[in-house]
């Protein structure tokens, strides 16, 4: 995978829909106004004109590019959804009908007839993807939202999803009929590139982004793909239900993903379908803290499923989680260097650090972010103590500081304030302060937060926006922590690479010895901490 924009690590907001320029403006005014982070605000399909792709509603969003500049100068990007399916309209100057009409662009069934299903703009033609000429066509078109500001492109009903009949008429989902040819030259028929639709749409959406946005790293979002899909895409778990059954599952769900080298994944906070309970929602904002994409989504027939809406004990909850979200994002981006250079997980399951401990081999309710700092979440109603296994060595509880021994169960106290959150002993976790949007402000003051034992950490750091890490102007911070007795040394070695970061404090603080500063000239340094007990 390529590395994301950093301001894509970010919180993520989308609902279907937010169905006009003045609803998104309020949106964005309370988000800023009761100081709940966020970076992204997603446009579900109904600021298109009639659902019709590339298109943008005259009377809900007349202005598109106004709106847009408008929430950049606020702090926040704009994500459009584009869907494969384009609405079958002849003579009516719709200008992405014609052009794939006039081209052949769009799937044909084995006798040369035009396949046509229904989707959101009822009868519906499809490109064919697996052709080069129509993934650059379609990557072209990108250019008209990316020309008005649009920062990313969120890929939906991709598989594809397609009915037999328009939506609400009842019906079936149907297939592309399994044998109509795709891919043009050297044809295959349906039944066999199947799962490759998807995955290509993605790719013709992040090569136009690439394109069309050509100093700026763009997000791109996608329900469906295949292997290989991380080289274009970020994923999402599609239509899940406010239920706690998908809170539950959304772990294995994105370990599983992660260990199949697709690490940048998220599952909708809240749940899609449904109305989430406000316990359910608190609890799902501290879990999908974790997840590597942070987006809360739901559907129009729900309630709305914003952080405030439930109450200001979650709004609290969810705003103190938010902010942990944005403290770790120096941790979270190194770790997304680590997946883009290695293929390693970000979320990962206790087995994938623990490959020895049979404990581990079916624990799926415990996860890790990294190798070093583990979470227990509560994920059932009414629950406030659960069971965490600890694995061999020494563990620190994240909010107390309390040192724990394993390889044993304990009972964690979680009232609905707090996920059970743990440190390995020797971790080294930078941190930063909390801001309202990734780019607020230059960074000035670096956290590194460590926890006492022996370890080395690599920090990776670079502008977090443009393309200049790929000709090597990042750098690299290695940061060494050795317990000797009652003292803890920290090697803060020399900063290597061609990236210089703003003038900048960095503050050490092992937990349990207090902190030290020093003002960050990228040279050496070693800090000794003795004033503590272990």
């Amino acid at each position: 995978m390529p590395l994301p924009p950093k301001w894509s690590i970010g919180y993520h907001q989308c609902r279907w829909s937010y169905e006009s320029e003045e609803v998104v403006r309020t949106l964005a005014q309370e988000f800023r106004t009761r100081r709940i982070p966020c970076d992204v605000i997603h446009l579900d399909i109904d600021y298109m004109r009639g659902f019709r792709v590339f298109t943008w509603s005259p009377t809900r969003f007349s202005n598109p590019k106004k709106l847009i500049s408008d929430l950049k100068e606020n702090g926040f990007k704009t994500v459009t959804i584009i869907d494969p399916g384009v609405k079958y309209e002849p003579e009516a100057n719709y200008h992405v009908f014609d052009e794939g009409m006039k081209n052949d662009y769009f799937v044909r069934q084995a006798d040369g007839r035009l396949f046509h299903g229904y989707v959101w703009p009822d009868k519906s033609v499809f490109p064919d993807f697996l052709r080069a000429d129509v993934q650059k066509w379609w990557s072209d078109l990108h250019k008209s939202l990316t020309d008005i500001g649009i920062a990313g492109i969120w890929n939906d009903m991709n598989e594809p999803a397609i009915n037999d009949r328009p939506f609400g008429d009842g019906g079936v989902h149907i297939w592309f009929p399994l044998d109509a040819p795709q891919g043009g030259e050297n044809p295959a028929t349906h039944a066999e590139v199947h799962n490759l639709y998807g995955l290509n749409m993605a790719k013709a959406s992040a090569e136009g982004l690439i394109k069309h946005r050509a100093n700026e790293r763009s997000f791109v979002l996608t329900r469906s793909g295949f292997a290989g899909v991380q080289r274009y895409s970020s994923v999402w778990m599609g239509d899940n239900q406010s239920q706690w059954e998908h809170l539950e599952i959304s772990l294995p769900m994105l370990c599983n993903m992660g260990l199949s080298g697709v690490a940048f994944v998220g599952c909708d906070i809240g749940g899609f379908a449904g109305n989430a309970t406000a316990e359910l929602f608190a609890r799902w904002m501290q879990i999908g803290m974790l997840y590597p994409l942070m987006r809360a989504h739901s559907a129009m027939s729900t309630a709305r499923h914003e952080p405030w809406v439930f109450g200001q004990r979650v709004e609290d909850i969810c705003r103190e989680y938010i902010n942990l979200r944005y403290q770790l994002l120096p941790f979270f981006y190194t770790l997304f260097w680590e997946a883009a250079t290695t293929g390693a997980a970000i979320l990962r399951p206790l087995v994938y650090e623990y490959p020895d401990d049979p404990k581990t081999y079916t624990l799926y309710d415990q996860v890790l972010l990294g190798s070093n700092l583990m979470a227990a979440p509560i994920y059932r109603p009414g629950v406030e103590y659960r069971a965490v296994y600890l694995p061999d060595g020494t563990w620190y509880d994240w909010w107390t500081g309390e040192k724990l021994e394993g390889a044993t169960h304990i009972l964690a106290h979680a009232p609905l304030e707090r996920m059970p959150l743990y440190a390995r002993a020797g971790a080294v976790i930078p941190m930063q302060p909390v801001t309202q949007y990734v780019d607020e402000h230059p960074l000035n003051e670096l956290q590194l937060r460590i926890f006492p034992g022996s370890s080395e950490y690599i920090l990776y750091e670079d502008d977090g926006n443009s393309f200049e890490y790929q000709k090597d102007i990042y750098s690299t911070t290695k940061i060494s922590v050795c317990t000797e007795g009652e003292r803890v040394i920290v090697n803060v070695a020399q900063r290597q690479g061609e990236w210089t970061p703003e003038k900048r404090q960095t503050i050490v603080e092992v937990v349990g010895f207090g902190k030290q500063s020093f003002e960050d000239d990228g040279n050496s340094h070693r800090l000794e901490f003795s004033d503590g007990s272990l």
